[in-house]
């Protein structure tokens, strides 16, 4: 991990930084005071970027590349919660907040940069800028609402349903994702998934 100003490309990641849903409106004074803080780390697809169970805690802003969040029980069934992209962000908030260790993943799903802090340094920084926690604290209840519903999607829709709906409320990511991880986040099979692009595709 290079720290922000030591980046070799710091003009380019200080640009996409900027883009962020959360930290974009923040004025001079909070990116003064958020950039010495920050660490930019690279990811190859697959790497972790936080372990299920893990008690230590990061914030982490997509710079370039997708990342997942993903559930995994003992046997090592694995079920993907959401996709995050450019300008979004994934975080170990609400386990921090719960005193809880992590319980989920967040894997890779591209190849990624990010920026990164962790968790302390970034709740004291929200301590010291009301406007900037209330812009998170948005952004995580609608991730939390996001990936709730996702789940009761799963049980209420048929195969056709969850990938319209997908493609519906994420047009951004629809073409993107790889077809294995999308289908295991619709909990299709690979063959089902190309199937019912192919029948949706013709209409």
């Amino acid at each position: 991990m290079n720290s922000l100003s030591s980046h070799p490309q710091r003009n380019s990641v200080r640009l996409q930084l900027r883009r962020n849903l959360v930290l974009r409106d923040m004025s001079a004074a909070q990116w003064d005071a958020l950039e010495p803080l920050l660490a930019i780390a690279e990811y190859r697809k697959g790497d972790h970027v936080v372990r299920q169970g893990a008690e230590d805690m990061s914030q982490v802003f997509v710079l370039e590349g997708m990342l997942k969040r993903v559930v995994s029980n003992p046997q090592g069934r694995e079920m993907i919660l959401r996709f995050a992209a450019e300008q979004e962000m994934d975080t170990s908030y609400a386990a921090w907040r719960l005193r809880t260790p992590v319980p989920y993943s967040i894997v890779a799903v591209t190849k990624v940069r990010t920026a990164e802090l962790p968790m302390p340094k970034w709740v004291n920084f929200l301590e010291r800028y009301a406007d900037v926690k209330v812009r998170f604290e948005y952004e995580v209840m609608k991730l939390m609402s996001e990936v709730m519903a996702h789940t009761i999607t799963l049980h209420l829709l048929d195969a056709p349903g969850r990938m319209l709906r997908f493609e519906r409320k994420h047009p951004e990511l629809a073409g993107r994702i790889p077809k294995k991880e999308l289908a295991a986040y619709l909990n299709l099979s690979p063959e089902t998934l190309s199937r019912l692009k192919q029948k949706l595709g013709d209409h």
